[in-house]
C-alpha cells in the first residue's frame, strides 16, 4: 500500500517537472522568435535623418573633397551640413540640385533619402507676366533667397498643359521645407483668359506677381526676340500697323494706318484689359506689380518690395548686385566658391533694331488711354507717358 502511494506521488511529480520543462522551452523559443523579428524590423526602418545626412555628407566628401587638407575637409563638411539642413547645396562645383544629388542614394529599404527632405507642394506664388518684362531676371534674383525654391523652366501648365492634371503640375515643383516658398514663372499666364480661373481653382490664396514694362519698349523687345529666331520677319512697322483695307502697311506708318492690336507684340502691352480677367478671381491685394524699369535701375529696392509681398526676410539686398555696362542691366555678384559672376544668358540684353520715331510716337498715342486705366486699376503711376 505504501509503495503504491509512493509510485503515484513519483509519477505525479515527474509529470509536473515535464510540464514545467515544456513551458520553459516554449518560452525560450518564443523569446528567441520575438528577438529576431524585432531585430529584423528595426533594420528595415529608414535611418534617422541625421544618419542619412551623414551618409550624404561623407559621399559628397569622397566625390568632391579627395584633394582637400584635413582643415579644408572639416570646413567643407560643415558647409554641406548647413546647406543640407536648408534643403540646398553650396556651390562646390556641384551642378546638380539636391534632389538630383540625393535621389540615387538608397537606404536599406530602397527609400530615397530625398523623400526625407521636404515635400512637393503647389506653388504659393507665381510670376504670371509679362513676356519681355523682366520675369527671368526677377526669378533669378529671387533664387538667391534661401527660403525660395523655384522651377527653372516655364511649366506652362495653366495655358498649355492643363489637361495633364494638377498632380502632374505638383510633381514638377521642387521639394520644399517648412517655411520655404514654392514658385514658378510663366509670363503667358497674364494674357491667357482661362488662366485666372484655373489658378483660383488650385488655390485662391496664390500670390501673383506681374512684372510690367513700358508697352512700347516691351513690344520692340518682343519683336527683337522673334527676329533673332526668324531673320526673314517683316519690319516692325509692317507688323504693328494695318491700313484701312486691313492689310499690313508696307511703308512707314501714316495717320491712316491703324495699330494692329491683334499682333501679339502689341496685344500683350494692353495691360488693363488683361488685368480685368484676373481681378474677377483675385483681390488687388493678391497681386504685386513690379516695375521692369526699376528692376534695372534699382534692383535691391524692387526686390525688397517682392520679398515683403512674399512674407520673406529681406535677404536679397544691394550687396548682391552690380551693373553690367555691356548688357545694360544688373547682374549678380560672384557667389562664394564661384569663379565668375552670374548674368543672364546671351538671349537677354540684345540690341534693338532702329525703329522710326514716328512709329514709336504712334504706338505711345495708342497705349496712352490703356496705360492711364492701368494706373487707376493698380493705384500706381509707372510713368510711361
Amino acid at each position: 500500500m505504501g509503495c503504491s502511494i509512493w509510485r503515484a506521488g513519483f509519477n505525479f511529480g515527474h509529470l509536473k517537472v515535464q510540464s514545467k520543462l515544456s513551458v520553459f522551452l516554449t518560452m525560450i523559443l518564443l523569446f528567441t522568435y520575438l528577438f529576431y523579428c524585432l531585430n529584423g524590423y528595426c533594420d528595415s526602418l529608414p535611418r534617422p535623418l541625421h544618419d542619412q545626412q551623414t551618409t550624404f555628407i561623407n559621399k559628397n566628401l569622397q566625390n568632391d573633397g579627395q584633394q582637400l587638407s584635413p582643415e579644408q575637409r572639416h570646413a567643407h563638411k560643415n558647409a554641406v551640413r548647413v546647406s543640407v539642413a536648408r534643403g540646398q547645396l553650396p556651390d562646390f562645383g556641384i551642378s546638380q540640385t539636391i534632389d538630383e544629388q540625393l535621389a540615387p542614394i538608397p537606404v536599406d529599404n530602397n527609400i530615397s533619402i530625398a523623400n526625407t527632405f521636404g515635400s512637393k507642394k503647389f506653388p504659393q506664388a507665381i510670376i504670371i507676366g509679362v513676356k519681355k518684362g523682366g520675369t527671368r531676371a526677377l526669378l533669378e534674383f529671387l533664387r538667391i533667397h534661401p527660403d525660395v525654391r523655384a522651377v527653372g523652366a516655364e511649366p506652362h501648365f495653366f495655358d498649355r498643359c492643363y489637361d495633364k492634371g494638377l498632380e502632374w503640375y505638383r510633381n514638377l515643383m521642387p521639394r520644399t521645407l517648412e517655411g520655404q516658398v514654392t514658385m514658378e514663372k510663366t509670363p503667358s499666364y497674364f494674357v491667357t483668359k482661362e488662366a485666372p480661373g484655373r489658378v483660383h481653382t488650385m488655390s485662391p490664396r496664390t500670390k501673383l506677381i506681374v512684372v510690367v514694362r513700358d508697352p512700347v519698349t516691351r513690344a520692340v523687345s518682343d519683336y527683337t526676340q522673334t527676329l533673332s529666331k526668324n531673320p526673314g520677319l517683316p519690319s516692325f512697322q509692317d507688323l504693328a500697323f494695318r491700313n484701312a483695307s486691313g492689310t499690313p502697311s508696307s511703308v512707314a506708318a501714316t495717320t491712316a494706318d491703324a495699330v494692329d492690336a491683334s499682333w501679339s507684340a502689341v496685344r500683350i502691352g494692353i495691360y488693363a484689359k488683361h488685368l480685368e480677367h484676373w481681378l474677377r478671381y483675385f483681390p488687388l491685394s493678391g497681386l504685386l506689380f513690379v516695375s521692369g524699369e526699376r528692376l534695372v535701375s534699382d534692383p535691391s529696392g524692387e526686390m525688397g518690395r517682392v520679398q515683403d509681398f512674399l512674407g520673406l526676410k529681406r535677404v536679397v539686398t544691394d550687396k548682391h548686385f552690380y551693373f553690367n555696362q555691356t548688357k545694360g542691366f544688373p547682374c549678380l555678384k560672384k557667389p562664394e566658391g564661384s569663379s565668375k559672376p552670374r548674368c543672364l544668358g546671351k538671349s537677354k540684353g540684345r540690341p534693338h533694331p532702329q525703329i522710326p520715331a514716328e512709329v514709336l510716337t504712334r504706338l505711345r498715342d495708342f497705349y496712352r488711354p490703356f496705360n492711364l486705366k492701368f494706373y487707376q486699376m493698380t493705384g500706381h503711376d509707372f510713368g510711361w507717358n
